[in-house]
């Protein structure tokens, strides 16, 4: 099918498919975006789909096809399981895609959707949507070729997103700003976690090597008493401490003019390390009250305007996937390790 061409007086029209927990937010943005309209909601309970384009003003689709019909580009955020065949669906109806993280539940799924992609001209975004967080676009200034990486993103328990383990859930964010930052080849995975509340695993730790050095360790839970989304990288430059979910950090680093720190001999008039304030610069980053979610739809809208490249493409989205199963594969060793120890 020929790809339809943008209207230019208002925009791309954009539609929502699957309005659940977090389609419902993609529906409110969608909705209030400059320079776009919203074509539609479409979601497989008609209920749910006109409670929510009830707050948002927006027209209910009766089916995918209805707003495909009327759509240059649409969200989808089905459960993952689903990702494939709507963004199939959407591609060949000559349609840009937004697929939610993960791009899909599995790499051959994910293949699927670039090749179908690819032969017909199409977009593909995915919403890894820590690439937007206000805290990470403000401290982009001072990344400069991370060598170690440490992040914990931990969630109080909830029965969202229970079909996919804490990894795919969550942990998957910090897999898609690890490879982004890093840009080079996984050498090693090493994986573990366990059940806790649910069938799936919900704690999980991965240590991952690149080529070229660098070395990371990701935590995840879904399993906590508080919400925590930490991320630190540390580069031959200085040291970055991010809070996420703040929207704030430090960068420290040797203050101009001085060389790298040898434990001995110290610069004039400081006895020990105890004194860093005296040889180390800490510059505060604040990020802006932007809305992440409405930063990268906005990014998306224009990709599918033509104006600018989409800013995490479906690779990305692939390549996030294939090492987030890498650590879920690890970890499945581990939890069945465990269960033969235990028996």
């Amino acid at each position: 099918m020929q790809r339809r061409s943008t209207p230019q007086a208002d925009g791309p029209r954009i539609g929502v498919v699957g309005v659940g927990a977090l389609g419902r937010h993609h529906a409110r943005v969608v909705r209030g975006l400059s320079r776009a309209t919203c074509s539609g909601l479409f979601d497989i309970d008609r209920s749910r789909a006109e409670v929510v384009a009830s707050r948002v003003r927006a027209p209910v689709r009766s089916t995918l096809e209805a707003l495909l019909e009327v759509s240059d580009g649409v969200v989808v955020a089905v459960p993952t399981t689903a990702h494939e065949e709507v963004a199939v669906a959407a591609i060949r109806a000559g349609v840009h895609v937004f697929i939610e993280k993960p791009i899909a539940p599995d790499i051959e799924s994910a293949d699927r959707i670039l090749a179908e992609a690819a032969a017909r001209g199409a977009i593909v975004q995915v919403g890894h949507v820590e690439r937007f967080n206000p805290a990470l676009v403000a401290a982009r200034p001072y990344l400069d070729r991370p060598l170690f990486v440490e992040s914990h993103r931990l969630a109080p328990f909830t029965p969202r997103s229970l079909d996919v383990a804490v990894v795919l859930d969550l942990m998957i964010h910090d897999v898609d700003l690890l490879c982004s930052l890093v840009g080079a080849p996984v050498r090693d995975v090493a994986a573990a976690g366990i059940p806790v509340l649910s069938r799936r695993v919900d704690i999980a730790n991965a240590r991952v090597s690149f080529d070229g050095g660098a070395v990371a360790n990701l935590t995840a839970s879904r399993v906590s008493v508080s919400k925590v989304r930490k991320f630190r990288v540390w580069q031959r430059s200085g040291y970055l401490s991010l809070d996420l979910a703040a929207g704030k950090g430090e960068f420290y680093r040797l203050k101009r003019g001085l060389s790298v720190l040898d434990g001995v001999s110290l610069p004039q008039g400081v006895p020990s390390l105890d004194g860093l304030a005296s040889v180390v610069d800490r510059l505060p980053i604040r990020g802006d009250r932007s809305e992440p979610l409405a930063l990268e739809l906005a990014a998306f809208r224009d990709a599918i305007s033509g104006l600018a490249p989409p800013p995490v493409t479906g690779e990305d989205g692939r390549r996030a996937l294939e090492l987030a199963l890498a650590i879920e594969q690890q970890i499945e060793d581990h939890v069945a390790y465990t269960r033969t120890a235990s028996a």
